[in-house]
């Protein structure tokens, strides 16, 4: 009883911290004090009133980069993660319901895919299409769709060899029924839990391709902000680091765990067995 009690808070914090995020984002225009791309200020202001986590290099407002770099990680964690998904379940789908020569060369696939080294040619493939949310949010998706094709092929193997679904194709059950009345409810919560973890993956990722120069240099992301502070010399030597270096690195951090209990709150509720 114990245990179910602080699984559900995982729930309620994970839940809690995105909700938190996403209001954030979402009033990041009625929030922040200053359009995070105007000169607000003189550089490497301390904090203050006017400016309360100070200026950058530039003279941009540090806060009003912070609120709206929320809304660059959720919108490439969101699309990233729906994409992830869909791919996932689209292949995994059709591998496990035709079976045969098609499912072998579909997991072929997969495997090709799984033993690559994901984070170079995330790399790579994201300097050749050119820096660009739209083009970090495809190249996520495409690379990290394998592992749920996995886990949704082994799901519906499972559930079309019961007793049931088997009943229910003998009876004339078409494929189409069979899909809607009785596989879809079995992986949805898979798919759930699925894209919370997927969404996780692509603020970490989004975050360390901005960091790295490869992300889009007009977005006011938290990678990005890092970046440019690390770019100024002796950053560290000094106390700026605390506003303008630690602030980023919190919210990306902060976003990521409360991903990570929302899936893990998730998982453990649409899957009773785990909750033993």
């Amino acid at each position: 009883m114990r245990r179910s009690g602080r699984l559900g808070g995982d729930l309620v914090l994970g839940l809690a911290g995105l909700a938190l995020f996403a209001a954030l984002a979402l009033l990041a225009g009625v929030l922040a004090p200053y359009d995070p791309h105007a000169f607000s200020g003189q550089p490497l202001e301390r904090p203050s009133p006017a400016h309360p986590l100070g200026t950058n290099d530039a003279g941009h407002d540090i806060l009003s980069e912070l609120l709206y770099g929320a809304r660059i990680s959720l919108t490439v964690a969101l699309g990233a993660a729906v994409g992830t998904v869909a791919l996932g379940a689209l292949v995994g789908g059709v591998a496990g319901t035709v079976g045969g020569w098609l499912d072998g060369l579909l997991m072929r696939l997969v495997d090709v895919l799984l033993a690559l080294p994901r984070l170079p040619l995330l790399i790579l493939l994201v300097a050749f299409l050119g820096a660009g949310l739209a083009q970090t949010t495809v190249v996520i998706a495409l690379l990290f769709w394998p592992a749920t094709a996995r886990v949704v092929r082994a799901q519906v193997q499972s559930v079309r060899q019961r007793g049931y679904v088997r009943m229910a194709r003998s009876w004339g059950g078409s494929p189409g029924y069979l899909l809607h009345r009785h596989v879809l409810p079995q992986i949805g919560p898979l798919l759930l839990s699925g894209l919370v973890t997927a969404a996780g993956q692509a603020v970490a990722m989004e975050a360390g391709l901005a960091f790295l120069g490869l992300g889009d240099p007009t977005a006011k992301s938290w990678g990005l902000m890092m970046r440019f502070a690390l770019n100024l010399p002796g950053l560290l030597l000094t106390d700026r680091w605390l506003w303008w270096l630690l602030p980023p690195g919190l919210c990306v951090t902060l976003l990521i765990l409360a991903l990570t209990f929302t899936g893990v709150g998730l998982e453990t509720r649409l899957h009773p067995r785990l909750r033993k």
